[in-house]
């Protein structure tokens, strides 16, 4: 039984920074994860089961927040609807079906650009602005995410080819960073029932598309690897990531947890490290003292004028 949730946190900032380093290390494992794995499942198959599994875990651990919520629920309606689509649903489909005609390299490269794409949705819905040193941070948590991910060589970048998958990771981002930047609309529910009901739209969404691959694609591959990935898939970055990262938003903003999304290629080496046997690099030290550096200048704060 879940007893002690986020919502029963003390708003501690060191605790939410902290906090928001577990969805990008969860999500680490995600595309490299959807990659391995692309050509036994299909895309939307794989997405329908990943949230179909993370909501059916949930469901009887929330189950009473969900009834207490209900009215709430039936209030923000339209808004669990929109984020439901755009974080759960959508970002997911388009990443796996990115996965399938680009590389890891690509996605990893499109996904650093999110926290510049989460200001400018902020900017263009909420008026939000940020100072030319955040500008400059954000910049220089890109710059470091993106050395890491051409591993310190700059003919990688000559090198790269662009596919349609390039395109709909695009669109991926702008969908995830919008569903970020709206997370202030959502509605004042306890975080297990926004989880339960974001999840149950995203599966709900998924259903027809499901239903419609299963009848145009070859039979998916019930392997030990897809059984594992999906497990993974429903856990860390569904339940847990998304429990930290909503949580995260709610605590210090989309423009400021946005930056944490460059931790993920941090993280995607690190792994590599650990189960490919890959050598911590110079430019792994380099990449690091740019991230770093941009997320202490970007929290920094702004010193007030005198007089």
């Amino acid at each position: 039984m879940i007893t002690l949730t986020l919502a029963d946190m003390k708003p501690n900032l060191k605790w939410v920074y902290l906090l928001m380093i577990l969805p990008p290390f969860f999500w680490a494992g995600n595309a490299t994860l959807a990659r391995f794995i692309a050509d036994q499942i299909p895309p939307i198959t794989l997405a329908f089961w990943r949230w179909t599994i993370a909501l059916s875990v949930l469901i009887p651990f929330t189950w009473s927040y969900v009834s207490n919520d209900w009215p709430e629920i039936k209030k923000g309606w339209k808004t669990i609807l929109l984020l439901g689509l755009l974080g759960i649903a959508s970002f997911n489909v388009l990443l796996y079906t990115a996965a399938h005609t680009t590389t890891a390299i690509n996605i990893s490269l499109t996904q650093s650009i999110m926290p510049a794409i989460i200001v400018l949705i902020s900017f263009l819905l909420f008026g939000d602005r940020i100072t030319l040193r955040q500008m400059f941070a954000i910049a220089l948590c890109a710059g470091g995410a993106g050395y890491i991910i051409i591993r310190g060589d700059m003919q990688r970048l000559k090198d790269l080819e662009f596919v349609i998958g390039d395109l709909i990771m695009l669109l991926a981002i702008i969908l995830y960073a919008t569903y970020t930047a709206l997370l202030r609309k959502r509605p004042d529910i306890h975080p297990l029932s926004f989880l339960t009901a974001t999840f149950a739209v995203g599966v709900v969404f998924l259903l027809p598309l499901y239903l419609w691959e299963i009848q145009s694609e070859p039979p998916w591959v019930v392997s030990q690897s897809v059984i594992l990935s999906l497990i993974y898939f429903a856990f860390f970055p569904s339940i847990l990531a998304y429990l930290c990262w909503n949580r995260g938003i709610y605590e210090i903003g989309a423009n400021r947890a946005g930056l944490y999304i460059n931790l993920l290629p941090l993280f995607t080496a690190l792994l590599a490290m650990i189960f490919l046997e890959e050598r911590f690099q110079t430019y792994h030290i380099a990449g690091i003292f740019f991230i770093f550096s941009g997320l202490l200048l970007f929290n920094l704060p702004l010193q007030r004028k005198k007089g």
